[in-house]
């Protein structure tokens, strides 16, 4: 699926709603970005963990879907993430998903976020494959 197509795709959702931008997208991994805005921001000022968490989630879920095989679909098992940095409004987060594992029924992503090409997060989640409903 080409970015444009992902970017209709998460219209009205909430990655969408938070502005996450999927840039890349196939069997090798992802990419995505995310410009920081006061929305995004704790009262102190950084980018709320929940924002790091988001685009990385999202990241590793368009990263996971073109690994599906037909009939199937996914939800995020477990997710672990650990924060280096932080990042204030106007800076753009930057995310790269690549495979750990992608199997039959689970597939593990690492996912990191680097601002100004620096380290940030590290994010790895498992997705759980399963049958959709027929």
């Amino acid at each position: 699926m080409e970015a444009v197509d992902v970017a209709r795709v998460l219209e009205g959702t909430f990655p969408g709603e938070l502005g996450i931008e999927v840039l890349e997208t196939g069997v090798e991994g992802a990419r995505g970005r995310l410009v920081a805005e006061r929305r995004h921001l704790h009262p102190g000022g950084f980018v709320h963990g929940g924002v790091w968490v988001s685009l990385a989630d999202t990241v590793a879920a368009w990263a996971t879907i073109p690994n599906l095989r037909p009939g199937s679909d996914f939800s995020t098992a477990e997710m672990k993430t650990n924060l280096f940095g932080v990042a204030r409004e106007g800076d753009v987060l930057e995310a790269a998903a690549v495979p750990l594992h992608v199997g039959r029924r689970t597939q593990v992503w690492e996912v990191r976020v680097e601002v100004a090409a620096k380290l940030g997060a590290l994010f790895v989640c498992t997705q759980v494959i399963v049958e959709r409903p027929s």
